[in-house]
């Protein structure tokens, strides 16, 4: 247990001592205060949303009734208009029977009234203080690019394009016809023909060794692999010596 702390005894503690009351600084108050005061009285209206303190109840015998609330028209009690009565009757309305009448003849001419495109009216300018006007076509101010110096001249730089696009054109042709002579069949000799058939025949020799050597059983997928493509090497190389052969002996019937 925590042992209570007290003061030590003295015997001047027994003389009553005057309270001691602190003063307390004076509230802080802006100096604004009376201006800001000022303006909120300035921008406050009085019953703003809430409605007039005390309204006037409406009567029992004036409710509202039907168009009471549409504006109306003031009555006119100066000047009425006069009411004109037509005395004189309408021709009447012609009959089936009759003939329209004929012969009337007219200098207007109805097709240029009708296609006419209405003028608009040219640009002017009012160049003084009494009202003076002219053309503004006329008068300097419109730039006429007809009158330039190089006015219909191709543009330099429209040049230089032009000049790039088929420089560039140029090029890709000439790339197309290197890749198509490089690409081109080649027509051989009959020597070299020959020498072409007895490498493949030497070639097929070469595989056909390599194939007469395998191990009969082929129980394992690299030797069946390497079977397999043995006989497609060798079956390929069997179709070019035969093509060989076949147009070989063309040459030779129409020589």
């Amino acid at each position: 247990m925590s042992k209570a702390v007290h003061p030590p005894e003295s015997v001047y503690n027994l003389i009553p001592k005057e309270e001691v009351h602190c003063q307390k600084p004076p509230r802080y108050i802006s100096k604004y205060r009376p201006k800001v005061i000022l303006e909120k009285k300035a921008a406050k209206d009085a019953m703003r949303t809430m409605g007039p303190a005390k309204v006037e109840m409406p009567s029992p015998d004036k409710y509202l009734k039907k168009h009471s609330k549409e504006p109306k028209l003031p009555k006119n009690t100066q000047g009425l208009r006069e009411v004109r009565t037509c005395t004189v009757r309408k021709p009447a309305v012609p009959a089936r029977t009759d003939n329209p009448p004929m012969g009337f003849h007219t200098k207007r001419d109805f097709i240029k009234t009708v296609t006419a495109v209405p003028v608009k009216p040219r640009p002017t300018l009012v160049d003084t203080s009494k009202g003076h006007k002219q053309l503004l076509e006329n008068s300097g101010l419109l730039p006429k690019y007809i009158r330039k110096m190089h006015y219909g001249e191709v543009p330099e730089y429209l040049r230089q394009r032009n000049e790039e696009e088929q420089r560039a054109q140029q090029e890709y042709d000439n790339f197309v016809k290197e890749q198509r002579e490089q690409r081109a069949m080649k027509h051989l000799s009959d020597k070299e023909q020959q020498s072409a058939l007895e490498n493949l025949k030497k070639k097929w020799d070469q595989l056909h060794h390599e194939y007469q050597g395998l191990s009969l059983v082929t129980d394992t997928l690299s030797k069946k692999s390497r079977k397999e493509h043995l006989e497609a090497a060798m079956k390929q190389l069997e179709n070019d010596i035969s093509l060989f052969e076949r147009l070989k002996t063309i040459y030779i019937a129409n020589n």
